[in-house]
């Protein structure tokens, strides 16, 4: 088990660096987390919601994701209440300290889930969430050490440096654990390292001789891209200019900003995720992204001025909106249900479709094309799509208004291995079942598709347009294929980790574990 000294020093890459090794070593592996809070989450192919870190990790392991792996998400929805998905469905939202009574009525779920990943793989390298010495969440744990005792896994923690103060991190949460807590964790990692090691030397000596524990590994700060989990992510708060610049609108209940990281693979091409209608001047194009509360994120750009920014942008300039971003463009969002906040909100106007909030919630992969379209967005005429649907709503169209894509549902077309057809290549029932999504008007569209920049070259494709249109030359990626990109980023991560994690110990972990 991979536990750290507090959110974002660096578990989630340290298990899917972990899980490549151990399938480049010839193990069958897969990770595991009890619990996920985040606003970035992925549908399987069956359906099943769950977050995007353990199929990131998935795919270091080499396999397909599995809602065991992460039996319990919790999607924020206000500062103190939460959407709880178990067992990739949700069971309703809950305040913050009614979950925290009602989890312990969910061990059962965690230990079947666990079970399950027993039966498939040889190592699980579970993830802990935030840090264990949080004296406040404690009692009924079920993410941290509670997790490791229930399954008697050796620990790995990790202390991120670049912050600073990583020996009190280290130290200071050892210092808060139980006697039997300290001696389940069996090493310890300096992570995010940057520097000549050696002057760091004597801080690990003492780290070591006053935690009684030794240190594992001092892993450098590594420039692999990969999804980040959540809104912690340094991406989000990295601005810059390049060639050719996408403005990713940050708003408040921000989901799934992992849809835009194909594009951060592009030479010359800079994603920013902004706030504020200055942050817009240098944009080539501007993207709304997917929103827990979209009603509320919607009102957010109206008091902020993005929405009458973004209104003058779209006039010379492209916009494209993703699920909550695209529900935005339309003419109006209904909430008869009260799904989010109730009534009823104007839209931006930018496409003629209006929204209806319902209560459950669409959970599909999907797959199919962008169908022919001139202006800007013509240089995705006719290429294939896949990705997956999350919302709770439902779009119409007006009369005259045109669709983006034409899709189809993956898990209700027949054949095991239809999802590895193109929209070229569908059958003719597959056919049948192809639906409208998403909508288009001049410089302006919008789509329910996650994962919509991901297959192929249609990231490359939006910013080579982009780039055309500026005049300015884009150098294409190696691959041209994003998951081929991804292949490369995990076998790089796997060996920097392996020149600076002390495998023979984490062999020997597990081994002793295993008697």
């Amino acid at each position: 088990m991979i536990q750290g000294t507090m959110s974002n020093a660096g578990k989630s890459l340290v298990v899917a660096g972990l899980c490549r090794i151990f399938k480049q070593d010839g193990y069958r592996v897969a990770p595991f987390k009890s619990q996920n809070m985040a606003l970035n989450s992925f549908i399987t192919k069956e359906g099943l919601e769950m977050g995007r870190a353990q199929v990131m990790q998935a795919e270091a392991a080499g396999i397909d994701p599995l809602v065991c792996m992460n039996p319990i998400l919790l999607k924020p929805t206000t500062d103190r209440g939460s959407q709880v998905i178990v067992n990739g469905e949700v069971i309703g939202n809950m305040p913050a300290r009614e979950y925290f009574r009602y989890k312990k009525k969910l061990i059962p779920d965690i230990v079947k889930a666990f079970q399950k990943l027993e039966e498939l793989a040889d190592i699980i390298v579970i993830e802990g969430a935030g840090s264990p010495a949080e004296i406040n969440l404690k009692e009924n744990d079920i993410v941290n050490m509670g997790i490791a005792k229930l399954v008697d896994a050796p620990v790995l923690l990790v202390g991120d440096i670049d912050r600073g103060g990583v020996f009190a991190q280290l130290l200071g949460t050892i210092m808060l654990l139980e006697e039997d807590e300290k001696e389940r964790i069996k090493g310890l990692i300096v992570n995010k390292f940057r520097g000549d090691k050696t002057i760091l030397d004597p801080g690990i000596t003492m780290l070591e001789e006053r935690g009684g524990i030794p240190v594992t590994g001092v892993l450098p700060y590594m420039q692999v891209k990969l999804d980040d989990e959540d809104s912690l992510s340094e991406r989000l708060t990295d601005h810059g200019r390049g060639a050719v610049n996408v403005a990713v609108v940050r708003l408040p209940r921000i989901s799934n900003f992992t849809d835009f990281s194909a594009f951060e693979r592009i030479g010359g091409v800079k994603v920013s995720y902004v706030t504020s209608p200055k942050e817009l001047a240098d944009a080539d194009m501007v993207i709304l992204p997917g929103s827990k509360n979209t009603i509320g994120d919607l009102k957010w750009l109206r008091e902020s001025g993005m929405e009458a920014s973004i209104w003058r942008f779209a006039q010379e300039r492209p916009v494209m909106g993703i699920c909550g971003g695209y529900q935005m463009l339309g003419k109006e969002i209904s909430d008869p249900e009260g799904v989010e906040e109730g009534g009823s909100i104007r839209g931006m106007g930018l496409l003629d479709a209006v929204t209806t909030l319902l209560g459950e919630k669409t959970t599909v992969q999907v797959e199919g094309c962008f169908e022919k379209t001139t202006g800007f967005f013509s240089c995705l005429s006719g290429q294939s799509l896949s990705g997956y649907e999350i919302h709770m709503g439902e779009t119409i169209l007006s009369e005259g208004q045109e669709p983006l894509t034409k899709i189809h549902t993956i898990k209700e077309s027949a054949g095991e291995d239809q999802g590895q057809e193109t929209a070229d290549t569908v059958s003719k029932d597959q056919a049948i079942s192809l639906r409208a999504d998403g909508a288009i008007c001049g410089n302006v569209c919008g789509s329910y598709v996650h994962g919509i920049f991901d297959q192929g070259d249609v990231a490359y494709r939006l910013a080579k347009a982009l780039a055309d249109a500026k005049g300015v030359t884009l150098k294409a990626p190696e691959e041209s294929d994003y998951q081929a990109y991804k292949e490369r980023q995990y076998d790089l991560l796997a060996q920097e980790m392996r020149k600076h994690l002390d495998m023979e110990a984490v062999y020997a972990m597990l081994r002793e574990a295993a008697i």
